[in-house]
């Protein structure tokens, strides 16, 4: 199996109608949504599917695929990762290829469908059992998608109730500048939150004054109206 494989078979099931939708869903020029990618017009799922026939696709030919102008190509490169990642098979050494491709080339994962396709399995995934250092540093990187794989990682950890990561994280990106982050956090800080409310509770007490509207509104999303009002009270964005 090859990337210039993959590609072939991508291309065979292009549709106009898709590619129209997925210049609205993902707002393609706009800005940092998707600007300089090209979309071809294939459903998600028929990429998905595609990257479970070319799961076993080696290393070197996933960053081939990741080099693909094509958005498409990516999100099928960072797929088979996020499967190989997640086999029960796959021997640590191969774990740690998937990880450190992942790191260094994150200037191809560039678009927030990326980043949380692979960043848990592939990231999360492996630093479980090491340290985590790594993280801190992309949440105090300029580019925003090494700033989103910061966050959306931890999401391995909370899934196996390591909270600690997740909250300290979102304390660093609290005054992110950039929406995507704050959706992120918000979505992470609820899901934290559902293993342990306790633990989110004396977060957004001492952070919602400071917090973005949005990444508030979606981290309180499974509280009780009473509770919700009570910290947008709080809150200077309200």
């Amino acid at each position: 199996m090859t990337a210039e494989q993959f590609i072939e078979k991508l291309k065979a099931h292009q549709s106009g109608e898709e590619l129209r939708k997925i210049r609205r869903y993902f707002k393609t020029g706009a800005g940092e949504y998707g600007e300089g990618d090209v979309f071809i017009g294939v459903q998600m799922g028929l990429v998905f599917s595609l990257a479970k026939e070319f799961i076993n696709l080696e290393p070197g030919e996933i960053e081939q695929l990741l080099e693909s102008e094509i958005h498409e190509a990516r999100t099928g490169a960072v797929s088979i990762m996020d499967f190989q990642a997640r086999q029960k098979r796959t021997p640590e050494a191969r774990r740690k290829e998937l990880f450190e491709l992942y790191i260094n080339r994150h200037d191809r994962i560039n678009n927030w469908d990326l980043v949380d396709r692979a960043a848990p399995s592939v990231v999360g995934g492996y630093l479980f059992d090491k340290p985590r250092e790594i993280l801190y540093e992309l949440a105090h990187s300029e580019n925003l998608w090494k700033r989103r794989t910061s966050i959306v990682s931890t999401f391995y950890f909370i899934r196996h109730n390591q909270l600690d990561d997740t909250f300290k994280i979102a304390e660093i990106l609290l005054h992110d500048r950039h929406d995507l982050i704050h959706k992120a956090v918000g979505g992470w800080l609820r899901a934290a939150g559902a293993k342990d409310k306790k633990q989110l509770l004396a977060f957004l007490t001492e952070h919602a004054a400071v917090m973005p509207r949005t990444m508030l509104r979606y981290s309180l999303e499974h509280f009780p109206k009473s509770e919700r009002e009570h910290f947008y009270t709080l809150s200077a964005c309200s």
